[in-house]
């Protein structure tokens, strides 16, 4: 259908304007994050991105971390999560796992040994079910670092989380009594 860099290129830019910066092409995202398919189709097509349907449908099935989300009638699309714009994803709370992980580079460790894993521009902190998505993440930003998260304790004291659609543990805020460093990353 599509090459992978093409994929890619659409994939990122599809985050840039359903994540953060949805005026770049002209859109409105709704207080839940939505934004009709046809508009967005229309306004990437106006700006360049030549898209349509069949290829949206593709990059959404493929896009190897699931960031995109169709409404049921597939009418409407959206982030799943990651937004740097205030949306009401409509996520209920849930019990977390026992233990939950967050990746991050070692470069970040004095920041957040001083003040705990803070959502800073986004909505949420992103948490992972498993050490190896952890890792992942953490190798995005340079020596990746993985922080065990106390979850269910986090739980049982008040902070909520959510999972979005595509399986990102989220929460507001961890602080630094809730986890321990796992050094050789296994």
């Amino acid at each position: 259908m599509i090459s992978e860099k093409q994929n890619t290129k659409i994939s990122k830019f599809l985050s840039l304007v359903l994540r953060h910066k949805p005026e770049t092409i002209k859109i409105k995202l709704d207080e839940n994050g939505w934004v009709i398919v046809e508009e967005l189709i229309r306004k990437m097509n106006n700006n360049g991105k030549k898209i349509n349907f069949d290829i949206l449908e593709y990059v959404v099935k493929t896009n190897f971390k699931k960031r995109f989300a169709f409404n049921a009638d597939r009418t409407k699309i959206r982030a799943s999560q990651g937004h740097s714009l205030e949306i009401d994803l409509n996520y209920e709370p849930i019990n977390p796992p026992e233990i939950l992980y967050h990746g991050t580079s070692e470069r970040f460790l004095d920041s957040i040994f001083k003040s705990g894993i803070e959502k800073r521009n986004r909505q949420h902190v992103h948490l992972s079910f498993d050490k190896k998505t952890a890792l992942k993440v953490g190798q995005r930003h340079g020596n990746a670092v993985i922080i065990e998260i106390q979850a269910k304790k986090m739980n049982k004291n008040g902070h909520k989380f959510y999972l979005s659609e595509n399986k990102v543990w989220l929460t507001d805020y961890v602080p630094i009594k809730y986890f321990k460093i796992n050094k050789n990353n296994d």
